[in-house]
């Protein structure tokens, strides 16, 4: 570029000059309010796979969220104290190119029956006599301890960085706070909790409390430590909110044709009779982890969140508690079950 300098051209390039630093400026200010947004939420996975099809869901929107660079799933830890549930959350994860990710499982946990996908699914064979769907875990009793596994993850990232995914029962997560220093951090569970998680977002309770949500009662001396005890910002998804979002029997019927045999759609067929649409209980949970700021659900005001001795969930409004619970309007539920079935179906390659 030419400039023609006059009585006033020092002047004039002055201007343009301070212009262009203005310029330059405002885009590395876009160019690092986008990279911020765009660093992946760190992402524990504590889940009872097994005990209900949206589970699996939940675990598929995961892998999507992070085939998107929108989540790194650290790890997965298990509430359900059954053989099965190991295998099958490892074979989802090799279908979806993330065998590497850790998995940990609950001793003397609550429900060990097999439930009703995750053995039929995990002991699938092809014509040949391979497994249908190949994974490196074949027995849920070898894998590492929940709680070591952990404290583990936790230790092992930033401070204030890590979210955690809750959508079973509280047995490990009420565990790690008791736990104590070890090779991994010489801090307790609560202080290691206090310092590495960012937000725990669990499915559980109902708000109002109309009835004992499943995940609460069933181990309900954990839930009531959990709540008690946490240390962090929590975020409860009530029975309420995955109840007013049902995945559609469609979707499995249409989506997931893009290979012959897919994990998570032959899971939910095994699940019930097709075709059926299931409430998205965890999905809800999973999805505001992760995504926490597009407007997909409204929020209750500050305050605790006590569980009762029958697993009944009281909220008390305090503006300096740390519990909140997602609230859903028409218009949002129709948006957060678009979002979850293209999640939840899209492709790993894409």
């Amino acid at each position: 570029m030419m400039i023609e300098a006059g009585p006033s051209g020092s002047f004039d390039c002055y201007a343009l000059a301070m212009r262009g630093f203005a310029f330059l400026l405002t885009l590395a200010l876009l160019f690092s309010q986008l990279g911020a947004a765009a660093d992946p939420a760190l992402l524990i996975f504590d889940t009872d796979m097994g005990n209900d099809i949206d589970d699996a869901l939940a675990l598929a929107v995961i892998h999507s969220l992070e085939r998107r660079g929108e989540a790194r799933l650290l790890g997965i830890t298990l509430t359900k104290d059954n053989p099965w549930a190991g295998p099958f959350v490892d074979l989802v994860n090799v279908f979806y190119g993330r065998g590497d990710v850790p998995v940990g499982v609950v001793r003397d946990g609550k429900t060990p029956e097999d439930g009703d996908f995750i053995r039929v699914i995990a002991e699938r064979k092809s014509a040949g006599g391979s497994w249908l769907y190949p994974r490196s875990l074949t027995d849920g009793r070898s894998a590492p301890d929940a709680v070591p596994l952990l404290r583990k993850l936790l230790a092992a990232q930033p401070d204030g960085s890590v979210v955690i995914a809750q959508v079973g029962f509280s047995t490990n997560l009420a565990r790690l706070l008791d736990s104590a220093g070890d090779g991994s951090s010489p801090l307790g569970g609560r202080e290691l909790v206090a310092r590495k998680v960012r937000l725990l977002s669990i499915m559980g309770g109902a708000f109002p409390p109309l009835l004992a949500e499943y995940n609460i009662k069933v181990d309900l001396a954990a839930s009531t430590k959990l709540f008690e005890k946490w240390p962090t910002e929590v975020v409860a998804s009530g029975f309420e909110i995955g109840a007013a979002v049902l995945y559609p029997a469609a979707s499995i019927e249409n989506d997931f044709g893009y290979v012959e045999h897919h994990p998570v759609a032959d899971a939910y067929r095994v699940f019930q009779k097709m075709p059926y649409d299931r409430p998205s209980w965890d999905l809800t949970s999973v999805l505001y982890a992760v995504r926490p700021e597009r407007g997909y659900f409204n929020m209750s005001p500050r305050g605790t969140i006590r569980v009762d001795a029958e697993g009944f969930t009281r909220f008390t409004p305090d503006e300096k508690g740390k519990h909140r619970f997602l609230i859903l309007s028409e218009e949002q539920r129709v948006r957060v079950r678009e979002a979850l079935v293209q999640l939840a179906s899209q492709p790993p390659a894409n």
